[in-house]
């Protein structure tokens, strides 16, 4: 595997808009996710992928959170659904969000769905429904229930960025945790190539495998990162990359490098411990910022 520095990243440069660019040269990005419970998890995915860059941000969520997430990302255009009686996304609005979703160039799905089978019959019918574009970026609840559209990932042909931890990956994988802990590389690679996606899987080292098998290893986080929500920021990222027009592999590489570099500068002025998901948000641009000088 390739390990991820500033130095290739350079080697991987951002695509970067022209003085005379505007907001829809970078790109628009729509994150569907949320919850009654959880409305926190959108907010924090959609203000990291206006941080990463891109230049439009929509949000779909449940109708009761919408107002209120309104109001705390002002940037965003926010759409409210039909939720179900567990407080989640009703899969029913899955065709109004394709409708959505096909004029963005970028989709984030699944952070905080908690409602487990409407996350499950949502994501189902937008995979099945959504062709090779938008870049789709899958993660949290959304991703379990994978297996069942495993040939409409693969038709997709890598324009699928699946962004797991070890626990997520186990159930995608139908195997224990510790299966995956003990073979992250291989596991990641099977995913890889089965689904047609590039993986990003997260853990004290995140391991990133692109469909044909290219790697690459980001081995330089720290502990911190390990908090509630910094999940939610990082597919924010990615997702905001990929909406910019940055190629899926590439936009898993340069998001896992934003994302644990913002972690460190954290980790040095506030202590190990104890930074917020949030507090990494302000982070990214400054970072981009250096490594495309």
């Amino acid at each position: 595997m390739t390990r991820i520095t500033p130095h290739l990243l350079r080697t991987l440069p951002l695509p970067q808009p022209g003085a005379d660019g505007d907001k829809e040269d970078r790109g628009r990005v729509l994150v569907i996710g949320g919850s009654t419970e959880v409305p926190g998890g959108a907010l924090l995915a959609g203000t990291a992928a206006l941080r990463a860059g891109a230049g439009k941000l929509q949000i779909a969520t449940v109708r009761s959170v919408a107002p209120h997430l309104g109001l705390a990302v002002p940037e965003a255009r926010v759409f409210g659904l039909p939720e179900t009686p567990a407080g989640g996304i009703d899969p029913a609005a899955a065709e109004q969000l394709i409708e959505t979703a096909v004029l963005c160039d970028a989709v984030l799905l699944g952070p905080g769905m908690l409602d487990r089978e409407a996350a499950a019959a949502l994501t189902v019918a937008l995979v099945k429904g959504l062709g090779s574009d938008p870049v789709l970026v899958i993660d949290a609840g959304s991703l379990p229930c994978l297996g069942d559209v495993k040939d409409a990932l693969r038709r997709r042909a890598g324009r699928t960025i699946l962004t797991p931890h070890a626990g997520e990956m186990a159930s995608l994988c139908g195997v224990g945790r510790e299966a995956v802990e003990v073979d992250q590389p291989g596991t990641a690679r099977r995913v890889a190539a089965d689904f047609q996606a590039v993986v990003a899987l997260k853990g004290p080292c995140t391991c990133i495998v692109a469909p044909d098998g290219r790697s690459w290893i980001y081995e330089d986080g720290n502990v911190g990162l390990a908090t509630s929500g910094s999940g939610d920021t990082l597919a924010g990222v990615v997702a905001g990359l990929a909406a910019r027009g940055v190629e899926p592999a590439r936009a898993a590489i340069w998001g896992v490098h934003l994302h644990g570099e913002a972690g460190n500068r954290l980790a040095r002025s506030r202590g190990p411990l104890g930074f917020l998901a949030r507090e990494l948000l302000a982070e990214i641009p400054a970072l981009m910022a250096e490594l495309g000088r």
